[in-house]
């Protein structure tokens, strides 16, 4: 199978050992796209001899494609890789229900999505979609196996809107308990930085799925305290208690705290098996396999749509 894949240059997180990893399955052709020819498809495409590939795998960011459905109905054998799709269902995001809206124009696509719940509700809403969770590079992530300094730590973003009930809960957790919130550049920093912390804190209050930094955590050692999200432990196969501790409030994370304070061992057990868990797991080798057997699953048979068809769609989502 020959597969054309489409991804951001200088992307965040860099998912590029996923595509390395493809190769092992498939043939694949990985063109790395900056902002203008991720903005104007159409345009890079013209020089691509399309009817040479089985497959198209999309992945890049979804305010520079979804203007570009007249394009992306047309492609056969079109899946989208998207990590954003939770906030189809958040209210407080700028792209509330435009995923939707979105997929209703690409009856053809394909759809991989990193939470269980959004892949669920995209499911009843008609469309081809499939549940692959975030991962972790075990090339630059992994456990360094020194001292640890900072007893409860986060790293990442609070600033955007979307991220409001993970402010409201790590600010909450300061103000009684000794949480480090801290911001440090990816690479072999972010790596010494996890290494320091024994407790990380997974905030992802309201997102209905795992960030991938809970999984870049436990690579790390660190024990993970994740925000209970429900369906989201099971379909991933994490077991609370074995491989982490889960909270529903401020007062449930602090009673783990005082429990782990109380019994360092209980603290290490879980965090080695947090570790061994998401290596056999989520590593992106097991990510790039999980997406080859999407990649290869049988495609819905594939009538492109007609020129008026285009031009209606790509009126309306604009309108959206």
């Amino acid at each position: 199978m020959r597969v054309l894949i489409l991804t951001a240059a200088s992307r965040l997180p860099d998912i590029s050992a996923v595509f390395e990893g493809l190769t092992r399955y498939v043939e694949a052709d990985v063109r790395m796209l900056d902002k203008d020819q991720q903005r104007n498809l159409n345009a890079y495409l013209r020089n691509v001899v399309l009817d040479s590939y089985d497959r198209v795998l999309l992945d890049i960011p979804f305010k520079h494609m979804y203007r570009q459905v007249s394009l992306l109905a047309r492609l056969h054998g079109l899946l989208i890789y998207e990590e954003d799709a939770c906030q189809n269902y958040l209210t407080a995001s700028k792209w509330h229900g435009a995923f939707s809206r979105f997929y209703k124009r690409l009856p053809g696509a394909r759809i991989v999505v990193t939470g269980a719940s959004v892949a669920r509700r995209l499911g009843r809403e008609g469309f081809d979609v499939a549940f692959i969770p975030k991962g972790y590079d075990p090339r630059i992530l992994f456990d360094e196996q020194q001292d640890r300094d900072i007893e409860l730590g986060f790293i990442g973003r609070t600033a955007s809107k979307a991220y409001q009930g993970r402010k409201t809960l790590l600010d909450s957790l300061s103000a009684c308990e000794p949480l480090q919130l801290l911001r440090v550049e990816p690479g072999a920093g972010y790596r010494h930085m996890l290494n320091r912390i024994r407790y990380f804190v997974s905030a992802d209050v309201g997102l209905s799925e795992y960030m991938a930094k809970n999984f870049e955590a436990m690579a790390c050692g660190c024990l993970l305290l994740a925000w209970r999200q429900g369906e989201e432990e099971q379909a991933i196969g994490l077991e609370e208690g074995r491989h982490l501790l889960l909270y529903s409030s401020l007062d449930e994370l602090r009673r783990h705290l005082t429990a782990l304070r109380a019994d360092p061992y209980l603290a290490i057990r879980i965090a080695q098996c947090g570790r061994e868990f998401v290596v056999q797991n989520c590593s992106h080798d097991s990510l790039a396999m999980r997406l080859a057997k999407e990649l290869e699953r049988e495609w819905p048979r594939f009538t492109p749509p007609r020129r008026w068809d285009w031009l209606r769609s790509l009126c309306t989502l604009r309108r959206a």
